[in-house]
């Protein structure tokens, strides 16, 4: 253990049950050393900017992008052999890229995000994945902080606390990192000129990351998505029609180019467009579900209130962003949260909210019933939520669409990258384009 520690940086904490494990806090004091942040790569575009919000409140981050197979080993070498694969590959990039040499161990932090969802430990919704990114490195690297990055109260610390002003940011990170996942998969396909797309969005990114500095303008989203449609709408564009394909699934592996070996630039090689439903969904979904529990159960308390009135300001701001869309561009605006709700309903329960639970089959519902009708849908080993709603909500949705072009891809330490193609490739040969 590093013996430039204090003991106000090492709050001791045993979370290894016989194995003591000891937990690390972090403190201002690494905060004013400048410690670097780690983040597990997931959402780029997102990620992105969220490292430009906490850059303005002191804060050092960076993004992994680390991606060799010694990710992979790492995770199975730290640990157990019935952990899903997104807890795995987050815990082998952290440990691939402590163990690299890049970093001072003895000023580096990582982040997990958590929000207390019900599965074990896969995505960021787990309520365990935390503990056990700490139990991995607590024996090479004790001295490394694991912070909580979460909206729920799960972990509370005084020098990383969720302000409002941050929380606030956070919001807006979210709706600007959906619209442009959304533009530049709608353009990259179509541009004339190759790479187009691609500097449109960098340079979107670097002006976003400067309004999240100022006090307020960053709020101005009718403006900001105006501007954004402009821009995008002025790259040239062929008029051939592609396949588009849905990509849905367990959150993580939905997005993030290290689990699902980079699914969309896959697509986008093989002269499709990808239709990946924002992560505004999935924060709408967490909201929905904490209300439909004061429904179901009959706990209408403090957190039922405060859910319902996020839920709703949520919901404004995707109604106005699907407005925009629609009134001033020839792009496809994100499903209507509301309209996922009802397509979820011919199907199941929304009390079937375990991993993504409900809002699988609802997107995938509402990508064949708006002309997606080719859908991959993410299924990491692991998550049995995932594989049990997928798998078996899919054939009541290829009878209700019966030219719904519908194919499970199971991601896995084992499962070679070739194998997963060569099954997309086939799902492509009969592809349905309109």
């Amino acid at each position: 253990m590093s013996s430039k520690m204090t003991e106000a940086e090492l709050a001791r904490k045993n979370i290894g049950g016989s194995d003591r494990v000891f937990k690390t806090v972090f403190t201002k004091e690494m905060k004013d050393k400048g410690y670097t942040i780690l983040i597990p790569d997931m959402l780029p575009i997102h990620f992105k900017l969220i490292i430009k919000i906490y850059e303005k409140y002191g804060y050092k981050m960076e993004l992994l992008q680390n991606t060799s197979r010694n990710v992979i080993d790492e995770g199975l070498k730290n640990t157990h052999n019935d952990t899903c694969y997104p807890a795995l590959l987050v815990i082998g990039q952290f440990m691939d890229a402590l163990d690299s040499g890049k970093y001072d161990v003895d000023r580096t932090a990582l982040i997990m995000s958590q929000t207390g969802g019900g599965c074990r430990a896969s995505g960021c919704r787990a309520s365990n994945y935390i503990h056990l990114i700490r139990k991995a490195i607590a024996s090479k690297y004790p001295q490394v902080p694991v912070i909580s990055l979460n909206f729920s109260g799960l972990e509370k610390n005084p020098a990383f606390p969720m302000t409002p002003g941050i929380a606030l940011r956070l919001i807006y990170a979210v709706l600007y990192g959906d619209m442009l996942m959304l533009l530049y998969n709608q353009c990259k396909p179509y541009e004339l000129k190759k790479g187009q797309t691609d500097e449109l969005l960098a340079r979107w990114q670097h002006r976003l990351g400067k309004l999240f500095e100022t006090k307020s303008r960053y709020m101005s989203t009718k403006s900001i998505y105006l501007a954004m449609l402009r821009d995008f709408g002025a790259i040239p564009r062929s008029k051939e029609k592609k396949p588009k394909v849905g990509i849905v699934g367990e959150i993580y592996v939905k997005y993030s180019p290290l689990a699902n070996n980079d699914l969309n630039n896959f697509l986008l090689e093989e002269g499709c467009e990808p239709n990946v439903p924002g992560l505004l969904d999935f924060v709408l979904y967490c909201a929905s579900d904490s209300v439909n529990d004061g429904y179901l159960y009959d706990n209408k308390g403090k957190d039922f209130v405060l859910f319902g009135i996020g839920y709703d300001v949520l919901y404004k701001f995707q109604k106005q962003q699907i407005k925009i869309i629609k009134d001033n561009s020839d792009f496809q605006p994100p499903h209507d949260f509301e309209h996922l709700r009802k397509c979820a309903d011919k199907y199941m329960n929304q009390g079937v909210k375990m991993g993504e639970g409900w809002l699988i089959t609802a997107e995938m519902a509402a990508l064949a019933e708006t002309g997606t009708k080719n859908i991959i849908c993410t299924q990491p080993f692991g998550c049995l939520p995932n594989h049990i709603v997928a798998k078996g909500m899919s054939r009541r949705i290829k009878e209700a669409y019966p030219d719904a072009n519908i194919v499970a891809i199971d991601y896995d330490p084992g499962a070679t990258k070739v194998n997963q193609e060569n099954r997309i490739k086939l799902m492509l040969a009969n592809a349905v384009i309109e």
